[in-house]
């Protein structure tokens, strides 16, 4: 925990990781922990209320917890992992080890390309702040039988929220974001999603025999994708189909407290496309032929966020500083963002992401140099034709990233658990 960045943010009384290295000590801070949670004395504070912003001009509330609660956190997140990592589906991608979005990508397109053509795009508002707490510790009480460890996830749900305003506020729904236990807690609220899918006819059980005789009969077949709080249902049927699979949906979900957003929750064509985890999936008739293929790129939205902060890096680095002060910024964004987007149809985007950024680069260079001419910045700033580097590196280019095809793995996704294959 010391090596993550958020170590070095406080929770409510004021700590932070270096802090208590430097006063209490590292090892005397453990043992006391220990033997509060052993003697059933720990007490989990509430966390600290931020928001910040998200796309839509809409805010998203992080909680930040102490960091003696992040550490017993992780520590339930140890023995609670593997025991509900045997019951969850393979449909599910988001904060599972071994698994990333790139997976729940890769099965949207192979679906998609297997008659699967209606999707049912799955918007959950507010997910985080209103899974019922009571159904969610009955599912836990499933398959948990020490009621120290229940004891100590109903504390941590129930520890409440100090708000940006100072005011303290019970948390009587939800798991508050951007601590280390939720992301597992929300996926074993969302499994009753998946079981429903995985069980009902048409779903991942059905053999092939019977998805056949649901065809022949005009049924739907229908396979999920979910990754955390996003999700797509795969339909292989009619519109029809996909509108009463959604108002399934809809009924399953409110048993743990959660709603579907009516105007986030669309049902679209693979024709007309959709955008899913930051990428854009459609399917095009490949030039030149006549063929049609299913086709991954990065979504609008994604590559406005992108030029977006690029944009903001360049206007709020001060021109009294040196180049190397902005590429510092600009290098590890551009380089994070193009890493997760090379598995797919980019080249064009990052091309485009390679001059938005040159340009902005050399706006801030004339500001910074008002009376120079673009031959002397060249001569000053530039090392091969006219790409900026300063001394220590050179800006980051997007257009020589080069694409790649991500391979669609199945459901044979490896464990670190022996035995839970």
């Amino acid at each position: 925990m010391r090596a993550n960045k958020g170590a070095r943010t406080a929770g409510v009384d004021g700590r932070t990781a270096r802090s208590i290295e430097a006063g209490q000590g590292v090892v005397d801070f453990l043992d006391g922990l220990r033997s509060q949670v052993k003697d059933r004395s720990f007490c989990p504070l509430p966390v600290r209320e931020r928001m910040i912003p998200k796309s839509g001009g809409k805010l998203r509330r992080l909680g930040i917890a102490t960091i003696a609660d992040r550490v017993v956190q992780a520590s339930l997140k140890l023995v609670l992992e593997p025991i509900f990592e045997a019951d969850f589906y393979p449909c599910s991608y988001g904060f599972r080890p071994n698994r990333r979005a790139h997976d729940a990508v890769a099965e949207v397109r192979y679906f998609a390309s297997r008659s699967y053509e209606w999707v049912v795009e799955g918007d959950i508002t507010a997910c985080f702040d209103e899974i019922s707490h009571p159904t969610l510790m009955d599912r836990m009480r499933e398959r948990i039988g020490d009621k120290r460890v229940l004891a100590l996830v109903k504390a941590f749900l129930k520890a409440g929220i100090l708000g940006e305003d100072r005011m303290l506020r019970d948390s009587s729904a939800g798991t508050p974001q951007g601590s280390i236990l939720p992301p597992l807690l929300s996926n074993v609220a969302l499994t009753v999603l998946d079981e429903h899918i995985a069980q009902g006819p048409g779903g991942p059980a059905s053999s092939q025999t019977e998805r056949a005789k649901r065809r022949c009969h005009r049924l739907p077949n229908y396979r999920l994708v979910r990754y955390a709080d996003d999700w797509c249902l795969m339909v292989s049927g009619t519109n029809d189909d996909a509108e009463a699979l959604r108002e399934e949906i809809a009924e399953v979900l409110s048993g743990m407290g959660l709603r579907l957003s009516p105007e986030k929750t669309l049902i679209t064509h693979i024709d007309k496309g959709l955008d899913f985890l930051g990428w854009r999936i459609q399917r095009h008739r490949k030039r030149g032929s006549t063929r049609h293929y299913i086709y991954t790129y990065p979504s609008g939205k994604a590559v406005k966020a992108m030029t977006g902060k690029v944009r903001t890096m360049c206007r709020t680095t001060d021109t009294s500083q040196p180049l190397d002060a902005l590429l510092r910024q600009l290098n590890p964004a551009l380089k994070g963002w193009c890493v997760y987007f090379r598995p797919g149809v980019s080249s064009a985007t990052f091309s485009y992401l390679s001059y938005y950024t040159w340009h902005q680069v050399g706006s801030w260079l004339r500001r910074k140099h008002r009376r120079s001419t673009w031959k002397d910045l060249r001569r000053r700033y530039c090392d091969v034709g006219w790409w900026p580097a300063s001394e220590e590196r050179p800006l980051f280019n997007p257009a020589k990233v080069t694409t790649t095809r991500y391979r669609y793995r199945g459901t044979v996704i490896p464990t670190p658990w022996p035995g839970l294959e």
